[in-house]
């Protein structure tokens, strides 16, 4: 049984297909999106997301004019927001990536960005700043700090809602429970549809062109554990059960290069009483990111990282690699009244693993640590704190000396009780190896020829992130990529 009458087929219906689609419509395409998921879990790793973008720009005056259009004039008075322009993107990049990112691919995701935002504002995304994770109160206004400073409203759940929403409105077809398990390639090398599986069976559907935008291998333990290492099958999801590598091996079989980097991932602090996948009702909540304001020890009592290397945004993606080397892949955030009140959003859900005490040792027994290393622990940390001035909206320099690891900014003493503790393990979001790309999104073979037919956005496309990634770029990323495949798909197959 097969199906021909389609010009442009996306597979996956996460935010980097559904912008794809989008583009591909746009620009006279008849497109067929296919989600391997049941409806009820459409989204993809975008609907577990905080929703949030990394994007250049040149100060709230600038993103008020198509992107923050809702703000009000009281609101933009208490707001803060500095520019992010191209080069300290780029420098921000390939500072956390050790300058392997791909330039060529760094520079078009850049250069890109800003337009794109504006673009998924017409198609009915609305952002708003992050208020609640991405600024500090400083003086009555909020300072915004770190890059990733606006998010869609409703996170990535009501980003996608918005993007499927969209989709619905101009009359674009998708197709749920849909699989796709294999490309279906002409001996000129030229995609012309997929195979699918579907719960009737096996089928075809023909088409002139396939993008590919359905994830890593994330939720595949087997993969994680033969590309990531021993005891990544151990480790959580944070978003869907469904991105197993599918795409990424399809395209391989079709003679695709494997590219970028395959040992790594971005994986995060996340509650220990966390479930195996996403939780579509908690999402995101479960990270815990407040890291900075406090220290970090493992059950041994010990620090492992610099909580203060650098912000947020630029540590928490790599964190969870270290996490994963402690001992039973555990790792206790200690805070105390000073910082409490400033923890995020998503340290008081219910479903929280925490525990709290007057003492340190009181906070031990609790945890099941040695108490007296607890104690000893935080004494060499509290004693190697510096008495620098403390901003938590800047990198205040305030850092701690004589200890290993040291903790370059926010080095606050815990010396204000009660104490408070929770305990994460690591959650992995997904992979950095994927497949290669040229600057139209088309799917590069072993010879460095373009596949004909074949296009890729996502998580999917490697090359961009390496060890590490900005926060932010993953959902900017599938945003430019999708949208620039859309357009390269939709021009191939006219």
């Amino acid at each position: 049984m097969s199906e021909t009458h389609y010009d442009v087929i996306v597979v996956g219906a996460g935010n980097a297909a559904l912008c794809a689609a989008l583009s591909a419509h746009e620009n006279g395409a008849k497109v067929l999106v296919l989600e391997s998921a049941p409806e009820g879990e459409m989204g993809g790793n975008s609907f577990f997301t905080a929703g949030g973008f990394r994007f250049a720009h040149d100060g709230l005056d600038d993103v008020c004019k198509d992107i923050l259009i809702d703000l009000t004039e009281e609101e933009k008075e208490k707001i803060v927001l500095p520019p992010h322009d191209r080069q300290f993107f780029f420098d921000q990049l390939m500072d956390v990536t050790k300058g392997q990112s791909q330039e060529d691919l760094a520079w078009l995701l850049i250069d890109k960005s800003r337009a794109t935002m504006g673009w998924l504002r017409s198609h009915g995304v609305r952002f708003l700043p992050m208020y609640g994770r991405q600024s500090f109160m400083v003086d009555g206004k909020h300072h915004f700090y770190g890059g990733v400073n606006i998010e869609a409203v409703g996170g990535g759940a009501g980003l996608v809602t918005s993007e499927i929403e969209r989709l619905n409105k101009l009359g674009v077809e998708v197709r749920y429970s849909t699989a796709a398990v294999g490309l279906v390639q002409q001996e000129d090398r030229s995609i012309t549809g997929v195979r699918v599986l579907t719960p009737e069976g096996y089928s075809e559907i023909g088409a002139k062109a396939v993008i590919l935008a359905c994830g890593g291998f994330e939720s595949n333990p087997e993969m994680r554990v033969r590309y990531l290492g021993p005891g990544w099958d151990l480790c959580r999801v944070r978003g869907t059960r469904h991105n197993m590598g599918a795409g990424i091996f399809m395209a391989i079989e079709a003679g695709a290069r494997p590219y970028g980097n395959w040992s790594g991932c971005h994986s995060c602090e996340w509650d220990i009483s966390a479930p195996p996948y996403g939780d579509r009702w908690v999402l995101d909540n479960f990270q815990k990111h407040s890291y900075p304001l406090g220290i970090m020890v493992n059950l041994d009592s010990r620090r492992f990282v610099d909580e203060g290397e650098d912000y947020r945004n630029l540590t928490y993606a790599k964190f969870g690699a270290e996490i994963m080397k402690q001992r039973e892949r555990t790792a206790i955030q200690i805070f105390d009244q000073q910082t409490v009140d400033m923890l995020r959003d998503e340290y008081r859900i219910k479903q929280v693993t925490k525990a709290e005490s007057d003492t340190i040792e009181g906070l031990a027994e609790q945890l099941g640590l040695d108490p007296s290393a607890l104690a000893a622990t935080v004494a060499e940390y509290n004693a190697a704190c510096g008495d620098q001035p403390y901003n938590p909206a800047i990198l205040d320099g305030k850092k701690t000396t004589g200890i290993t690891p040291p903790k370059s900014n926010w080095a606050l003493p815990l010396v204000k009780p009660p104490y408070v503790a929770f305990v994460t393990t690591t959650g992995i979001t997904f992979t950095f190896g994927g497949l290669q790309i040229n600057l139209k999104g088309e799917v590069q073979d072993l010879t460095d020829q373009s596949i004909p037919g074949l296009y890729a956005a996502g998580e999917l496309v490697g090359g961009l992130f390496y060890e590490n990634y900005p926060g932010g770029t993953g959902l900017m990323s599938g945003s430019v990529f999708g949208k620039l495949a859309g357009e390269s798909a939709a021009a191939y197959a006219a």
